[in-house]
């Protein structure tokens, strides 16, 4: 009976969450594996304040749990913190060398490995695809969580792009999900021609929030996240975490049974997907190019 200890972000269930964690049980269902049969999770949750995630870690390997899954940066740095022993599956890395948890992608070095979503390098993508969607776009806010060291190698990305498309830049930081009306208030107030939202889960969780305050703001915005599209949001750039997560469960199996996440390169994610809100956009009086419709995933009418 193997014990696989899961740091997750928020206890609440939700559907969206539940889809994308389902596809994982589906990969482990396919290698054999059956909750409950031959293995149990340990679930521990930071209910969105990164700072809570070492504790969390340190019960984990107190349970001396087979393998610990995390899907934040913050929460994969407070495991390795933990443990140099317990081998770590991080299923959605954004930059695990730029974090300091991997020597390279190739070649981990320590006990942490997974897949990679590329946010870093899909930030520029992003702001690209704004300003074909807001032609005249002058001003974009970006959202991030300072306590997310990929934030900061996102936000880099995000502002070398906006430079060489000239356009300014305005970024409003969060620490917990807690602080989010406010700064979306000061946001408002200095009224951004588009909404840019770095990848992170504890922001990922108020995907609802962001879309709703993004259209009585009547603000265009891009995520990272077909999930906060089917929410509301106007476009979303990134790769599918239904088939990341189904990626995870072949590597659990492999850390499950005996082979060293230093043997184990940190694979990219395979499958990436543009997702319209058509009728976001309408809502928000913009008639999106066909440039853009054409190359969508999916449009959601």
């Amino acid at each position: 009976m193997y014990h696989i200890g899961v740091l997750g972000v928020l206890s609440n269930p939700n559907p969206d969450r539940q889809r994308v964690w389902n596809a994982f049980l589906s990969g482990m269902k396919e290698l054999g594996y059956v909750e409950g049969k031959n293995f149990v999770f340990e679930f521990r949750y930071s209910e969105g304040r990164s700072e809570r995630y070492p504790a969390l870690a340190q019960e984990l390997v107190r349970l001396n749990v087979d393998l610990i899954v995390v899907w934040t940066t913050p929460a994969a740095l407070a495991a390795r913190a933990a443990t140099s022993t317990i081998p770590i599956l991080f299923t959605t890395a954004n930059d695990p060398v730029g974090a300091g948890l991997a020597d390279s992608l190739v070649r981990p070095g320590g006990n942490v490995t997974g897949i990679t979503t590329m946010a870093v390098e899909l930030s520029a993508k992003r702001l690209e695809l704004l300003k074909e969607a807001v032609p005249r776009l002058s001003l974009v806010a970006v959202l991030l969580n300072a306590t997310n060291r990929t934030s900061a190698l996102q936000l880099q990305q995000t502002e070398d792009a906006a430079h060489r498309l000239g356009i300014a830049v305005r970024p409003f930081e969060i620490r917990t999900s807690d602080e989010l009306p406010a700064r979306l208030a000061e946001m408002d107030a200095q009224r951004p021609n588009a909404l840019i939202v770095l990848e992170d889960a504890t922001i990922y969780e108020r995907r609802k929030d962001l879309a709703q305050f993004a259209l009585r703001a009547r603000i265009p915005a891009c995520f990272g996240a077909r999930e906060t599209v089917v929410a509301g949001g106007m476009m979303a750039y990134g790769p599918s975490y239904a088939e990341i997560f189904h990626q995870t469960a072949f590597y659990a199996d492999k850390l499950l049974r005996g082979i060293k996440p230093q043997d184990l390169p940190f694979q990219q994610a395979s499958k990436f997907e543009l997702v319209i809100n058509l009728q976001t956009a309408r809502a928000l009086g913009l008639a999106l190019p066909q440039s853009i419709l054409l190359r969508a995933d999916e449009v959601i009418e």
